[in-house]
C-alpha cells in the first residue's frame, strides 16, 4: 500500500465522533510515521492551557491509525497501554503530534508521539502500545 494509500484510507474512516470534536486532522500515514493535528482553542482545561487529556486523545489516535496499519487486513489492533509526560503549556494555535513506530511484530505496535506547538517546542511525549490479533473469521 502506498503511503497516499494509507492516508486515503485512514481519511475515509475517519477519526471518529471524538476526534471530529476535537479538531484532529491525519496529515502522513505510513505504518512508521503518522502526523496529526489538533487546535489548541476547543480543547482546554479552565486555566485556558491544552488539556493533558486532550493531548492524550491525540497520541492515541496516532499511535492506534498506526498499530491498524501494522496489522494489516488479517488483524486487528486492540490498546494496551498509553502513558504521556506533559513538558509545557500550549495555549493557542495548533498542537503537531508525529508518531514514530518503535516496534511492530506480529502481536504488538508500539509508538512514540511527539506533540509540539507551533514554534516546535515539545509540549508532550507519549508512548502507546497495541495488541495485535487475528481477525474473528467472518469479521
Amino acid at each position: 500500500m502506498s503511503d497516499t494509500t494509507h492516508l486515503e484510507s485512514i481519511r475515509t474512516v475517519g477519526v471518529g465522533a471524538l476526534g471530529e470534536r476535537m479538531g484532529i486532522e491525519i496529515l502522513e500515514a505510513t505504518p512508521e510515521r503518522l502526523v496529526g493535528t489538533m487546535p489548541v482553542e476547543g480543547n482546554t482545561q479552565p486555566y485556558g492551557l491544552l488539556h493533558g487529556g486532550a493531548s492524550v486523545v491525540l497520541a492515541e489516535t496516532l499511535g492506534s491509525f498506526g498499530a491498524v496499519l501494522v496489522a494489516g487486513e488479517e488483524r486487528v489492533a486492540v490498546g494496551l497501554d498509553i502513558n504521556a509526560t506533559h513538558h509545557r503549556a500550549a495555549r493557542a494555535g495548533l498542537v503537531t503530534g508525529t508518531a514514530t513506530l518503535l516496534s511492530g511484530g506480529r502481536s504488538v505496535a508500539s509508538y512514540e508521539v511527539v506533540l509540539t506547538d507551533d514554534d516546535g517546542r515539545r509540549i508532550c511525549t507519549a508512548r502507546i502500545t497495541c495488541l495485535l490479533r487475528d481477525r474473528a473469521p467472518g469479521a
